[in-house]
């Protein structure tokens, strides 16, 4: 077996007889809408949203159906071998020789949005090449095939496209797929065939359809083909099938255009005309596959691409568009991990435009993004793409409820938040732990302080007292802005959001005085303890985002010169402070209970000026006090000593992680807060990092799994444990937490530690042969080590803001650019070098670290630094360097600026 090899410094890589692995997919999109999935074999599916599917909608167990391929065929007539042959290799007679010496030889090459497939096919002497992509504009997908005569003598044939169009909304796959099939109206235009329903059955009721689905083609001279096969009975003929289409076995006459036909399941079936290549010869066929918004615009729209030349253009702008996307490089000893890098910063990229479900293996939901997605999204653009992060914090902050809770139906639209009418109330404790954290990497990337004090609306529907009652006077006519009693909408400013969303939980608390854990935090699989259940974990990230706001207020009065803001009138009882009121349960679920009815339909609109001062004394008060609750009542040992933080309750009020008669009970997330939040003290790190390596580490499938095995269907905390030990939220290595410990261990000097976190999660990546994805990172490994859900993970954001802020230490301080690195030295290359480039402050960098003296982490410190060749001998500290906004400023911006740092 070989694993892929990467070909180039922008990463694209090369796998041989890519087909004999299960499971693999390729991402192809544009950013006008139009999401495909790409298999070695060709298959997978394409669409715009959940009711506007292209091809027949597949998850990752449809991938091996060659019913789902886009195919096309080789009808030999003459040469040194009769008979018909796929491009895919999906052909009957193909898939039998798989595995054998009489398989063909392929090997696919893959870039940014780009797919191709070669193949040898032996026996008739034909080499093919299949370029895919997804034109960046328009919603058409191109598959370029080409067949290269390699044979010693002529070679005749047929050639035939096959692309299935499914034409209907994912729920039609089984619900009505016979019925909508009769909504169909096919039409076969000069080029190609279109198909246009009627209606489009979905959730949303029986609409008009506005959409035409059309599968059309030409030869490299712009030929059109001769007919056409429109209806799939008729393409595979009675007994035939996808693999074994009669219609190009006996090289039947199919329709011309101008032909309709209604109600049955159509086909792309372009019979082009019998062609004839000499030893050596090529040609090349150009079929386009898309979603127009008018039947009449299909043909002038295909014919803009009916040459070689033209669609050449359109993938040299396809890969040049998306590699410009990706603005960070990275230079490290390990090449493969620097290749690496580069598809991991691209998978932000790919969830923004997938959101969480348009990939294969993502078949739990219908496409859209969450609330955590939309905050930690932002993560990985505040480095790439920072231009209009800004307003894309604003209108998120538009989603969260004057409850403290927000909407959890997230429209296509940034900024559109929907009202849920179907009465389902679900809070998740930690949705206001994430737009905390992202904003305070704005400001610090950015220093635009002035962020906190814009004002923006609050989301408004019928759900109200943190989803445990309901406004009976509110209705469509009120929308979706909540209003004070004036009528006129209200607005507080973001730091009032951030407040609200923060203080709130901290009230919220259990009979542990943690806070619930109501449906579930971030394991959105700990979902069984609505009741009674408690997060210590995200009690922990609460307390942290309440010092990171103290920290901000207090930068607003240094930097800005502002001594107090104004708060919502109503909102002068969640600052009730104390002692007796913390440790109070009772109390503090009173001061919650009496806010939240202050806000139940409208709020007074008045504000009162609160002096900063005195908030952030109360910040810090009470996260002083939610962290030393948890070192004090939640950590646990076992029986030799080893020690680590309990992170849950469950619905039976019991303390869910220690030493039990079934074994020793750890959950990771519990520990990545209490680290990343300061709770836990050095020598509890120590402890910690002792116990999960005893627990939870396993390099073999990725290092560290979420928790142990139960040993247990728990059904008092969460569907997860229901799952099979090693799967998903049950003990897999869940990339998202796991690099979020490597970040915490990070943040806290426990550089070692981290690295082998992250290394773990790396090199089981690369370890095709065990992982068996492509480059980068997946959601999770499961117990086997297998890479599962790829591609559309936050883990992408928070692998690749680690690397940058904390493994280099390049990152912003409240504008200022900081650079403070954490490099071992084995990660270094052979001449003691490592670099980063990336935009910061508007302007490119490239920053260099020289180790000459192979001097290790902990032993070298900064020595000299050069800006752009100059000595610069101001803002070094041991292993510390500063350079100020004002300065940075100062810089030319049509110039890349140069940073080398000098380690001794």
């Amino acid at each position: 077996m070989k694993d892929y090899q990467f070909l180039n410094q922008k990463a694209d890589f090369s796998l041989e007889m890519p087909e004999n692995y299960s499971y693999l997919y390729f991402p192809i999109a544009g950013e006008n809408g139009l999401k495909s999935a790409v298999t070695p074999t060709l298959s997978g599916d394409s669409k715009l949203d959940q009711n506007t599917f292209l091809f027949e909608p597949v998850s990752a167990e449809n991938l091996h159906n060659n019913k789902s391929t886009r195919n096309f065929w080789c009808h030999v007539t003459d040469g040194i071998g009769t008979g018909d042959y796929s491009v895919c290799g999906a052909s009957a007679g193909q898939m039998a020789d798989k595995f054998t010496d009489k398989q063909d030889k392929s090997e696919l090459h893959a870039g940014l949005m780009w797919h191709t497939i070669t193949r040898d096919i032996a026996k008739a002497g034909l080499h093919t090449e299949v370029t895919n992509y997804v034109m960046v504009e328009e919603n058409m997908e191109v598959m370029l095939v080409s067949v290269k005569n390699t044979a010693a003598s002529k070679v005749t044939f047929v050639p035939t496209a096959a692309v299935p169009i499914y034409g209907r909304s994912a729920s039609n796959i089984r619900d009505h797929r016979h019925v909508t099939s009769l909504l169909h109206r096919i039409h076969t235009i000069e080029n190609g065939v279109t198909v246009t329903p009627t209606l489009s059955f979905d959730e949303r009721g029986h609409q008009v359809n506005d959409k035409t689905y059309y599968v059309c083609g030409f030869d490299q001279m712009g030929n059109i083909p001769q007919d056409f096969y429109p209806v799939t009975e008729d393409f595979i003929g009675e007994g035939g099938n996808y693999e074994r289409p009669l219609s190009v076995l006996k090289n039947s006459k199919g329709v011309l255009a101008g032909t309709d036909v209604e109600g049955l399941e159509s086909v792309g079936g372009l019979h082009f005309n019998e062609v004839t290549l000499q030893p050596g010869e090529t040609v090349t066929y150009i079929i386009l596959s898309g979603i127009a918004e008018k039947t009449e615009d299909v043909l002038s729209l295909t014919k803009k691409y009916a040459s070689l030349e033209a669609c050449n253009k359109e993938l040299d702008f396809v890969k040049t568009y998306w590699e410009e996307k990706v603005n960070v490089t990275y230079k490290t000893g390990d090449e493969a991990f620097n290749n690496y890098m580069h598809w991991v910063s691209f998978q932000p990229i790919l969830r923004r435009i997938y959101g969480c479900s348009f990939l294969p293996h993502h078949d739990y939901g219908k496409g859209g993004r969450g609330w955590r997605d939309l905050w930690q999204d932002c993560l990985a653009l505040l480095i790439m793409n920072p231009d209009g992060v800004r307003q894309m914090l604003l209108d998120n902050f538009g989603g969260v409820r004057m409850d403290g809770t927000n909407a959890t139906i997230i429209g296509s639209k940034q900024g559109e938040f929907i009202a849920d009418r179907n009465n389902i109330t679900r809070v998740w404790m930690d949705h206001g732990v994430w737009p905390c954290m992202t904003t305070k990497l704005y400001i610090d990337q950015t220093g635009d302080l002035e962020l906190l004090l814009r004002e923006v609306p609050y989301f408004k529907d019928k759900q109200v007292c943190r989803g445990t009652e309901t406004d009976t006077e509110w209705n469509d006519a009120y929308g979706s802005l909540m209003k004070d009693t004036t009528g006129k909408v209200y607005n507080g400013t973001v730091l009032e959001h951030l407040l609200l969303q923060n203080l709130t939980s901290f009230y919220e608390v259990g009979e542990h005085n943690e806070i619930r854990l109501r449906g579930a935090d971030w394991n959105d699989a700990l979902d069984m303890a609505e009741e009674y259940g408690e997060s210590v974990a995200f009690t922990n990230a609460y307390a942290g985002n309440l010092l990171d706001i103290a920290d901000l207020l207090e930068a607003l009065q240094q930097k800005c010169g502002i001594q107090s803001v104004k708060l919502a009138k109503e909102m002068l009882q969640l600052l009730a402070s104390g002692d007796d009121l913390y440790a109070s349960i009772q109390k503090k679920n009173d001061v919650l209970k009496k806010y939240a009815e202050d806000c139940i339909h409208e709020i007074s609109g008045e504000k009162t000026e609160v002096a900063l001062s005195e908030l952030i004394a109360n910040l810090r008060g009470k996260a002083s006090f939610m962290m030393n609750q948890i070192r004090e009542n939640e950590w646990v040992t076992d029986h030799t000593g080893k020690g680590w933080f309990n992170g849950y309750y469950d619905n039976n009020k019991r303390q869910v992680e220690g030493e039990t008669e079934s074994g020793v009970r750890m959950m990771l997330t519990g520990q990545v807060f209490s680290i990343m939040a300061g709770t836990a003290t050095e020598d509890q790190i120590h402890s910690i990092c002792e116990s999960a390596d005893a627990y939870l580490y396993q390099k073999n499938i990725g290092g560290y799994r979420l928790n142990t095995d139960f040993h247990e269907v728990k059904t008092d905390l969460g569907r997860m444990f229901g799952f099979s030990y090693g799967d998903k939220e049950n003990g897999a290595v869940f990339s998202h937490m796991a690099v979020m410990y490597g970040n915490a261990l990070y943040k806290r000097g426990f550089v070692k530690e981290g690295h082998k976190v992250l290394s773990a999660l790396s090199d089981q990546a690369l370890n095709f042969e065990v992982s068996r994805i492509y480059p980068g990172i997946p959601e999770y490994f499961n117990g086997r080590g297998r890479g599962m859900y790829h591609y559309l993970t936050g883990a992408a954001s928070w692998y690749m803001l680690t690397v940058i802020t904390q493994v280099f230490g390049v990152r912003g301080e409240l504008g200022d650019l900081v650079i403070e690195p954490k490099l071992l030295k084995n990660q270094f290359d052979q001449n003691g070098k490592a670099s980063l480039g990336l935009l910061f402050a508007g302007k490119n960098w490239n920053i260099a670290f020289v180790n000459k003296a192979g001097k290790e982490y902990g032993e070298y410190r900064i020595c000299e630094v050069k800006v752009n060749g100059k000595p610069y001998n101001s803002g070094i500290e041991k292993n510390y360097f500063r350079l100020p906004l004002a300065e940075i400023e100062k810089l030319d911006v049509t110039k890349a600026q140069e940073i080398e740092i000098e380690l001794m």
